[in-house]
């Protein structure tokens, strides 16, 4: 998207610097500009970003596929708890979800209470939590490190401190994690 608005922001200057450049009167061909700037060009930039839109929004979309690790977010005022369903024996965690590098997993999303919605800025998903309601999105960390998240949904009094992190392992450090004893390790 800031590709797609940069070359539009690039054809926009380009456009009203000719008139400049050129001073003749009469010397523009007005139904070349109309028709390349005015038609061709902006569906050229739109249908590239429409493409690059649908292939991040299909990279987002939940399939289902084994070996995607599954993750159950439940919002509620002013907390998230994260439930890991495909690790037998693991403890729910309060405000830090836990994943493994490298690897996709799902997030399952509800609410207890009232609308919020899950964002992990880095990540690159957002989604609402909705009472009686389950919305999955796909997620990807590419690095080790903390990732701050953060409810994107104003939901009452204490909205501004309804935030958690995701803590992305390296692939030893998941192991780790995953046989730690205990809850909220």
């Amino acid at each position: 998207m800031l590709a797609g608005s940069v070359v539009i922001f690039i054809g926009v200057v380009g456009a009203a610097l000719v008139p400049l450049v050129r001073r003749r009167p009469g010397a523009l061909p007005t139904r070349a500009m109309l028709i390349g700037g005015g038609l061709i060009f902006p569906a050229v930039v739109l249908m590239a970003l429409l493409v690059a839109a649908l292939l991040v929004g299909d990279r987002l979309s939940p399939r289902g596929e084994p070996g995607v690790l599954r993750v159950e977010a439940q919002a509620r005022q002013w907390a998230w708890t994260f439930a890991y369903p495909d690790l037998p024996g693991r403890a729910a965690t309060e405000g830090v979800l836990h994943v493994p590098v490298g690897r996709p997993f799902e997030v399952h999303v509800s609410s207890q209470d009232v609308i919020h919605s899950f964002w992990a800025p880095r990540l690159g998903g957002k989604i609402d939590a909705i009472p009686g309601q389950v919305n999955v999105i796909r997620l990807q960390a590419d690095a080790p490190g903390v990732y701050r998240g953060q409810c994107a949904e104003y939901c009452g009094r204490s909205h501004a401190m309804m935030d958690f992190v995701v803590q992305a392992h390296s692939p030893a450090d998941y192991a780790a994690w995953q046989a730690a004893e205990g809850p909220d390790q």
